[in-house]
Order: C-alpha cells, then sequence, then structure tokens
C-alpha cells in the first residue's frame, strides 16, 4: 500500500484563503508574553511540523490566547471561513456491555437494571423515528454484548441500507469491532470486509480513550490496548474504510499522556492517511465509578482543541463536539482551530448517561445561528466532507 503524504501545511498557503489570512495577521499580530511559545510560532508560520517538546510547552503554557491565535492561523490558512456541520442521527443498539470501565456511565450487565437491546425490527423503527429526507448520517455504537451474533450486527446494516439506501452509515468503534471478530473467530480483516460488505461506510473514532497503557489499565482495563486500537484503524484504512479518531480527557491522563495519543494518531495518518476527524471528548465523570473527578474547565476545553490542530497537521479536521463541550465552547471553538461542530445527533445516550446537560439534539437553524455568530461561514457536509446542497424538499451531495 502506496504511504500517505503527510499534510503539507506549506502547500496550503496557495490557497485562496490567502487572503484573508494575510489580513488576519496584520489586524491581530501574534502576541506573547511567554517566550517559550516564539519558536513555535515560527515553526507554525513556516508549515513545519511540531515535537513532542512543542507540544508540551503548548499544554503548560496559560497564554490560552496566543495558543488560540496559532491554531486559528492554521484552521484560517486550510478552511478559511468554513465551519462544517451535518444532519444526522445517533442509534445505539444496546447498552448491555462486558466490559466494565470506569468512565463509562453507559454500559449496563444484561441483567442489570436499564439494560436493553434493540430488536433489529425496534432498531430499523427507531432509526426511522429520527429520520427525515434531510438526515445524511447515520451513526451506529454501542456495547460488547456477550450474546449477540455477528450476523446481527451485519443484518442490522444491511437493514438499515436497505430501507435508507441515501444515508451513510458510519458504524462500529474500533473496540466494538476488535471484539465481534473475536466471537466470531475471525481475522480483523475479514471482520471489516464483512461489515464494508454489509453496507458500512465508515467508521465512528471511539474508544480510543488514552493510549497510554498506564491509564488504561485504570479506566478501561477491560478494552483492547492502545496499539490494538491503532492496528484495528489501520486495517480498516487499507480496505478503503475512512475513519474518524477520538481522544477522552480530563480525567486522570497528563499532558505527556496526551501528547503521546496525538502522535501516535500523526503518525498512522502519516502511513494511511485515512483518518478524516480528530475529536477530543471531554471526560463526563457523572455516575461513573470516577465521579471524584471534577469535569473540565473551559480553559481546558478550548487548549484542547488548539493543540490538537497544531500538532495533528495531516488531519484535515478537528471537530469541537458540542455534546461533549456543549454548544457555547463549540462555538468559541471555531476561533480555536475547530472547522466543524458535529451534528444535529436527534437522540444520545451515552455521554447523557454520564451526566451531560446539553441538548439530546439541536436543530439544523440551531447549528447556523452557532456558526454564522462564531463570524464563520456555515457548510452543511456529509460524512465524507462533501457539501451537502438543499432544496425544500430533497438535498443533492456535491462529489
Amino acid at each position: 500500500m502506496k504511504k500517505a503524504e503527510p499534510l503539507n501545511l506549506q502547500r496550503e498557503w496557495d490557497r485562496p484563503v490567502r487572503a484573508g489570512i494575510i489580513k488576519t495577521m496584520a489586524t491581530h499580530p501574534f502576541q506573547t508574553d511567554d517566550v517559550r511559545l516564539n519558536p513555535i510560532k515560527d515553526k507554525v508560520l513556516a508549515g513545519q511540523r511540531l515535537t513532542e517538546t512543542d507540544a508540551l510547552t503548548l499544554y503548560a503554557t496559560g497564554d490560552i490566547l496566543a495558543v488560540g491565535w496559532l491554531a486559528n492561523w492554521v484552521r484560517e490558512r486550510m478552511h478559511g471561513d468554513t465551519a462544517y456541520f451535518n444532519v444526522n442521527r445517533h442509534i445505539n443498539p444496546t447498552n448491555v456491555c462486558v466490559a466494565a470501565c470506569r468512565l463509562c456511565a453507559f454500559g449496563r450487565k444484561k441483567d442489570a437494571p436499564g439494560a436493553y437491546t434493540m430488536a433489529l425490527e425496534e432498531a430499523f423503527t427507531t432509526a426511522a423515528s429520527g429520520y427525515s429526507e434531510a438526515i445524511t448520517e447515520f451513526h451506529i455504537v454501542g456495547g460488547l454484548h456477550p450474546d449477540l451474533p455477528f450476523q446481527y450486527f451485519l443484518d442490522l446494516v444491511s437493514g438499515l441500507k436497505e430501507r435508507f439506501p441515501q444515508v451513510h452509515l458510519k458504524a462500529f468503534t474500533m473496540v466494538e469491532v476488535a471484539y465481534l471478530a473475536k466471537r466470531a473467530k475471525l481475522s480483523i480483516q475479514e471482520t471489516l470486509q464483512q461489515m464494508k460488505d454489509a453496507g458500512v461506510d465508515s467508521l465512528p473514532g471511539g474508544g480510543a480513550e488514552i493510549f497510554s497503557d498506564r491509564v488504561r489499565h485504570i479506566i478501561c482495563d477491560h478494552k483492547i490496548d492502545g496499539d490494538q486500537w491503532l492496528d484495528t484503524a489501520r486495517l480498516a484504512h487499507q480496505i478503503g474504510l475512512k475513519s474518524n479518531a477520538t481522544m477522552l480527557y480530563g480525567h486522570i491522563e497528563n499532558d505527556e499522556d496526551r501528547v503521546d495519543h496525538l502522535l501516535k494518531l500523526r503518525a498512522l495518518q502519516d502511513e494511511t492517511g485515512g483518518f478524516q476527524t480528530f475529536i477530543p471528548l471531554a471526560f463526563h465523570p457523572a455516575n461513573t465509578p470516577l465521579q471524584h473527578l471534577p469535569t473540565t474547565t473551559g480553559m481546558l476545553d478550548i487548549k484542547q482543541i488548539a493543540v490538537s490542530r497544531l500538532v495533528l497537521d495531516n488531519f484535515p479536521h478537528v471537530k469541537s463536539y458540542w455534546q461533549m463541550m456543549t454548544p457555547k465552547i463549540a462555538q468559541i471553538s471555531l476561533r480555536f482551530g475547530a472547522d466543524d461542530i458535529d451534528g444535529t445527533v436527534v437522540e444520545e445516550k451515552i455521554y447523557h448517561d454520564a451526566g451531560a446537560t446539553t441538548p439530546q439534539g439541536l436543530r439544523r437553524q440551531d447549528l447556523i445561528r452557532l456558526i454564522t455568530e462564531a463570524g464563520r461561514e456555515p457548510v452543511e457536509r456529509d460524512t465524507l466532507y462533501r457539501p451537502v446542497t438543499r432544496t425544500e424538499t430533497s438535498f443533492t451531495v456535491s462529489v
């Protein structure tokens, strides 16, 4: 397989947004009292890759405005004023899970109160109940069920594709793929290929958490380790399935763990080019065994977006997931490196079980308002970031 060429930010300088960047720099020049940031600024403006030491410095500094200036400079260099959103719906077919992750408030043992598993027809009905001609994506993730056969998930995907052929199916995390492969006694590659043949169009980025073995042994010891997550993503990319990538932050990890996570993702993206979007996920401790931990601060949320944009120079997109960060923080992040705030969602269970107080879903016009009031240009996209054009009764995707 041909090695993917890293995204060359210097080459991006030739894009039409150049004039706008020059104007921004002239109007709001880079300023900082932290002298450690000046050599990083020089690298960023020259399109040079940041090092581990650079990334640790970005986390350590208190000058969030300077870090944000650099991240916004890169963001505008790549995307101008465009800010993406989509019209999607989450489907969680089961919350029954054999894992007992300390970070999770969603999973249940199969005989526990609140445990559920959708029959296939129930899943199809659920999809239809939140469906309209506007929806371009079903986002499908769930627990690691000890009894459901692999065929259930294949039938779920093929049934959804049959009923909603125009909807992109973004389904099953790397953790779910590896678990289903083990239960079905198949290789990871065979499992992914059968999912693709059934109708899976791409994979979400969940389950990555933090790759550090030290941290995973505490927060999610029952999941595949970080190297296995990366290996599964590699195999997905090799058969033509794009995916996202996430990082769960704000629990027991430290700056070194975060940087290690980002650099491992960057290295795999250099190899495969298969990641579309990076999504930092703020940890919600409520109703989990880690509920004694504090929630993330706005400063950390914004800094995580900015550092991600600066370090992940080969990721096309950085998403500020409004369900986790709140719509207000997601809106501000559009000036701190993010170019996407996710979609309408319709119904979200996993983070709301962990105490999220954000709405279950937002209307299309709400997302447009958030983006517009941030001074950005809203562009509706499909899962593959192709622009969506709407009429009153239908939509078309630019290819």
